[in-house]
């Protein structure tokens, strides 16, 4: 019998990580197979919620990413395999502004910080520091994601504020253009 080399190893164990978990679009979720790499993913990037059975619930933002990502196979409640359009297509039917709201995740994701709703903060998202697991510290940010023809009231722009200053969290508006780019402005209140 060979042995393994260290090279060999590792690429066994690079593998392994890149299988994909099998995941069923469900309703206004996704939800996993009970897997390790589940878990996994879970425990590492705080995607989603672990279920008590073992399994892995995901939004619907959660899902697109880790689908474009290459780390699910989806399919839909007919066994159905979902690719990347027809799921972007059933997400648009299920929640409103799901596009803009999915540019400003994937973008925020992927500039290494941990994003989850904040429907309690009546906002969008809530985001972390680099580093920082939720359940371990407190966001910094709640995050509402806009296109940029979208105009706000000055009523919309306060109550958005106001719930930002009440949380303790930093207000951050993500402006996405036609180009799918995303500008971060973020607002602070400030005493005279």
């Amino acid at each position: 019998m060979a042995k393994k080399t260290k090279k060999s190893k590792k690429k066994e164990k690079s593998t392994k990580r890149r299988k994909k978990i099998k995941a069923i679009f469900s309703r206004e979720r996704i939800v996993t197979e009970d897997s390790g790499e589940a878990k996994e993913l879970y425990n590492q990037s705080r995607y989603g919620k672990l279920l008590e059975s073992g399994k892995l619930q995901l939004s619907l933002l959660e899902g697109l990413y880790l689908l474009e990502k290459g780390r699910l196979k989806i399919v839909d409640g007919r066994g159905k395999k979902l690719d990347f359009d027809s799921y972007l297509g059933k997400a648009k039917r299920k929640e409103k502004n799901f596009w803009i709201r999915y540019v400003v995740f994937k973008d925020i994701r992927e500039r290494g910080y941990i994003i989850k709703t904040a429907l309690k903060f009546g906002a969008d998202f809530r985001v972390y520091n680099r580093g920082v697991k939720p359940g371990e510290d407190h966001a910094r940010w709640v995050v509402y994601p806009v296109h940029e023809t979208t105009s706000l009231t000055w009523h919309e722009f306060s109550a958005k504020n106001r719930v930002a200053h009440s949380t303790r969290k930093k207000l951050m508006i993500g402006v996405v253009d036609d180009e799918g780019d995303v500008t971060y402005y973020e607002i602070k209140w400030i005493r005279p």
